[in-house]
C-alpha cells in the first residue's frame, strides 16, 4: 500500500492545483484554434428516444445527417425529409449563416466558461486515473482534482452564473495540458437575473469527456446533461440528454459544407445497403 501511495504521489504535479488548471485552460483555448477537422458518429439519447447522426466538421459549419432513430434506419419517407432538411443549408446561404452564428455563440459561451474555471473554483489534488478510450489518451496518467465554488468569485454574466453552485472533479492530462473530463453537480439552486429571469434546480448535473483521436488532436467523446429549473418565473425547463461520439476519422481542413454533406452521404450508402441486405445497423 505504501508503494502505491508513493507511485500515485509521483504522478501528481508539484505545482499548485489552481496553477495546473490555469495552465491547462490556456492550452485548451489555444487548441481550439487548431484547424484539424474530423468526421464521426454521434448517438444522442433523451427521454423521448435516441437519434444517431453522421457528422463532419467543415470550414463553414458542422454538417450532419440523421441515419437512425431509436437505433433503426430511416424509412424512405424519413430519409426524404432529412435530405430536404440538410439541403436547405446548401441552397439557402442565409440558413447556413444562421447555423454559423449559432455555432459561434456556442463557442463563445464555451470559451467564457473555460476562462472562468481557474477563478470560479477552489481545487485540490484527489489522486489519479488511467486514460482510456474517449477519456484522455490511453496509457497516460490523468490527474484528478476535486473542486468547489470559490466564495470570492463574482460571475461577470449569466453565462458564468451557473458555476457558483457547482462542485465536482476535473481530470487533467498534465503531460498534454488537456482536460479529459469535467464532472459537476449543482449543490444549490442557482438564480440568474436576480431570480427574475429564472433559476436552475439543485441536483443538476453535467459530464463532459474528451480524448486524443490521433496526432495529438482531442475531440469531445461524451456529453451528459440533466437540468431542471424555471425561466421567467413560470416556464419550467427540464432537459436530459446523453451524447456519445465515436469513430473519428480525419478530413481535409478546407472541406466546404456541401462537400461535407457529400462525404457523409457516401459514408451512409453502405450502411443503408447493409440494412437492405439483412445485416443489422451498427449503433
Amino acid at each position: 500500500m505504501v508503494g502505491g501511495i508513493c507511485a500515485m504521489a509521483a504522478e501528481v504535479p508539484s505545482i499548485p492545483p489552481d496553477e495546473l488548471v490555469r495552465r491547462t485552460v490556456w492550452n485548451e483555448l489555444q487548441a481550439a484554434k487548431e484547424t484539424a477537422k474530423y468526421r464521426f458518429r454521434d448517438r444522442k439519447e433523451t427521454p423521448h428516444g435516441s437519434q444517431t447522426k453522421l457528422m463532419v466538421e467543415t470550414r463553414d459549419a458542422m454538417a450532419a445527417i440523421v441515419i437512425a432513430i431509436d437505433d433503426r434506419p430511416l424509412t424512405p419517407e424519413e430519409r426524404e425529409a432529412e435530405n430536404s432538411r440538410v439541403d436547405r443549408f446548401v441552397k439557402d446561404p442565409d440558413e447556413l449563416k444562421k447555423r454559423q452564428k449559432q455555432e459561434q455563440d456556442d463557442t463563445e459561451h464555451t470559451e467564457r466558461i473555460m476562462k472562468a474555471l481557474p477563478d470560479a473554483f477552489l481545487y485540490q489534488y484527489d489522486g489519479t486515473e488511467p486514460g482510456g478510450q474517449g477519456i484522455g489518451k490511453p496509457g497516460d496518467t490523468l490527474v484528478r482534482l476535486s473542486f468547489h465554488p470559490n466564495p470570492k468569485y463574482d460571475p461577470p454574466s449569466r453565462v458564468e452564473q451557473v458555476l457558483v453552485g457547482m462542485e465536482g472533479d476535473l481530470l487533467i492530462d498534465a503531460r498534454q495540458d488537456r482536460i479529459a473530463r469535467i464532472n459537476g453537480t449543482l449543490q444549490k439552486e442557482v438564480s440568474f437575473g436576480w431570480g427574475i429571469l429564472g433559476h436552475l434546480d439543485r441536483g443538476g448535473h453535467f459530464l463532459v469527456e474528451q480524448g486524443d483521436v490521433g496526432n495529438g488532436n482531442w475531440e469531445l467523446s461524451h456529453i451528459a446533461l440533466a437540468i431542471t429549473g424555471k425561466i421567467l418565473l413560470f416556464k419550467t425547463i427540464s432537459y436530459k440528454s446523453d451524447d456519445t461520439m465515436s469513430e473519428f476519422r480525419s478530413v481535409p481542413s478546407d472541406l466546404t459544407f456541401a462537400q461535407g454533406l457529400e462525404l457523409l452521404r457516401k459514408q451512409e450508402a453502405p450502411l443503408a445497403e447493409n440494412h437492405r441486405s439483412g445485416n443489422p445497423q451498427p449503433k
